[in-house]
């Protein structure tokens, strides 16, 4: 559950940074990000006292690089038929659900 949270962490400022390069932040959006950086802190600080550090840093390394792929590869546009596979608005309305998922999986790592 830790290493789905801490991917969950980087696909998620992936999308939020994309997110506020091409549209305006509400008050809503910049709360759900600090709760995300709440979480993603709180993971961090789990998997350097439970983890070797060199061992998180290669983690730390995929998953940065696989969360930006992703994102990437749907901006640059994943056609089938004419029509793109998945739209940058579909990633806009999933980062609330991401977050959700972030944080009770943070919740759950420390109970």
């Amino acid at each position: 559950m830790f290493y789905i949270a801490l991917f969950l962490v980087f696909l998620y400022f992936k999308i939020a940074r994309v997110h506020k390069k091409e549209e305006r932040l509400n008050n809503l959006t910049i709360a759900t990000h600090a709760i995300v950086a709440i979480s993603a802190t709180a993971l961090l600080s789990y998997g350097f006292s439970h983890y070797n550090w060199i061992y998180m840093f290669v983690v730390l390394f995929i998953f940065f690089i696989l969360a930006a792929l992703m994102v990437t590869a749907v901006q640059v546009g994943v056609f089938v038929d004419g029509k793109p596979f998945i739209k940058i608005s579909a990633l806009y309305k999933s980062m609330p659900y991401l977050a959700s998922a972030i944080t009770i999986f943070t919740i759950i790592l420390f109970i």
